[in-house]
């Protein structure tokens, strides 16, 4: 390539210009206010460079400049320097856990702080449309309780019960509940120009419990409510597959005492139900009106001695640990990471899972792991994937202004 008039920008030197961008603002993203001479350490460039790129991410709306490091208490003498902080509230994030049940939305800034939430139930048997509206009107729940304009969100990320392909694969080609759960709602907010990504709920959770994964290389992070369902993540990246379907659990279909994708939660609830329509005596279960039993009611009564709630928890412990060999024998994993709202309640559950694990595996080397995210584990990995998305592509866009 030959050279341009002097001073003129070439597109070699426009390239580098924005890779340097995105380097300070990656080193500025996270931590602590720096100076120039901080970043000058971190990226190896130039003083008249860092001052320059600061001045252009100054002027985009990514930084701001405080008071001098010596106000600071970080000089006592000689030249005052500036310090650049990065400026979470820039823009604005929402993620949402789209559920059968029900709908938790959430509204963060670019650290990921939750600002605001809305959650409500909704009636699984609603039908396309009055899903996509119980959506929207939560995110606007959210957005309006945060104090900001809906112009400030750059990017939402929605978690539904279903698997979510990759490209033009319609999610309810092959099950009609999938396209139920998610009716359409990529398209939901894009009038608002916004950055919107579906994701399965499960492949959320998995981003969530990063945490709870402690560097493994292998872990799934498992839902056991109302239905299974694996996030799966494999040599530290999270899996999808070309449809989407990797860590959807119908093959447990197939499984010898598993027979179903049905979650702990629900099992626990029809079980009970059966024992006691069965004639079982001497539970406190038979106190509790039918359409009010569910799986707290078991594992409550479990945990105090109940012999038909506790027969419940050891079908569902002999059913986790199956699930945990499946999935541990076909993808060597490390860990698996029982997660969701009825995840703190299953403490003795997993514990007898645990045990029954040699009985399934030749080598039961996986970990199973409680996690304590609770009933928000989809939402806060909306939340966490929307902000990386935003990250990744700072410099593709301009943030909004006046919002």
């Amino acid at each position: 390539m030959t050279n341009g008039p002097e001073g003129a920008t070439t597109p070699s030197t426009h390239l580098v210009r924005r890779l340097n961008a995105e380097r300070v603002l990656q080193e500025v993203w996270d931590g602590e206010p720096v100076t120039a001479s901080d970043l000058m350490a971190a990226t190896g460039l130039a003083r008249s460079t860092v001052l320059a790129l600061c001045r252009e991410l100054m002027d985009r709306g990514w930084l701001v400049a405080l008071d001098d490091a010596r106000a600071a208490g970080a000089y006592t003498k000689g030249r005052p320097a500036l310090r650049y902080a990065f400026r979470p509230d820039a823009a604005l994030v929402v993620g949402v856990d789209a559920g059968q049940h029900r709908v938790s939305a959430a509204v963060a800034d670019l650290h990921g702080r939750v600002l605001a939430e809305e959650a409500v139930r909704v009636d699984p048997a609603s039908d396309a449309d009055a899903r996509r509206a119980t959506v929207r009107d939560a995110v606007d729940a959210a957005v309006s309780r945060s104090g900001r304009d809906g112009r400030a969100v750059v990017a939402a990320v929605l978690g539904v019960p279903a698997p979510v392909g990759t490209g033009d694969v319609p999610a309810g080609a092959r099950n009609p509940f999938w396209a139920l759960m998610n009716p359409g709602l990529g398209d939901l907010f894009a009038a608002r120009g916004w950055d919107v990504v579906v994701e399965n709920d499960a492949n959320l959770a998995a981003v969530a419990e990063t945490e709870h994964g402690d560097g493994a290389a292998a872990y799934a992070a498992l839902l056991v409510g109302e239905r299974i369902g694996a996030g799966i993540v494999l040599d530290g990246a999270l899996r999808r597959g070309p449809r989407g379907a990797i860590g959807e659990m119908r093959i447990l279909d197939l499984v010898e005492g598993v027979g179903s994708s049905d979650g702990l939660g629900a099992l626990a609830r029809d079980e009970a139900g059966r024992l006691l329509d069965a004639g079982r005596a001497g539970s406190v279960l038979a106190d509790v009106p039918r359409e009010r039993l569910d799986a707290e009611h078991v594992l409550a009564a479990a945990d105090a001695g109940d012999p038909v709630a506790r027969e419940v928890a050891d079908g569902l412990a002999d059913r986790l640990a199956r699930v945990c060999a499946v999935l541990s024998g076909l993808l060597d994993l490390d860990r698996v990471i029982v997660t969701g709202a009825m995840a703190p309640a299953l403490g003795p559950v997993v514990a007898r899972a645990r045990a029954l694990l040699p009985d399934h595996l030749h080598d039961p080397a996986v970990e199973v792991v409680l996690s304590d995210l609770g009933p928000d584990v989809v939402r806060t990995g909306a939340v966490r994937l929307a902000v990386e998305r935003v990250r990744s592509r700072a410099l593709d866009r301009d943030l909004p202004a006046g919002a």
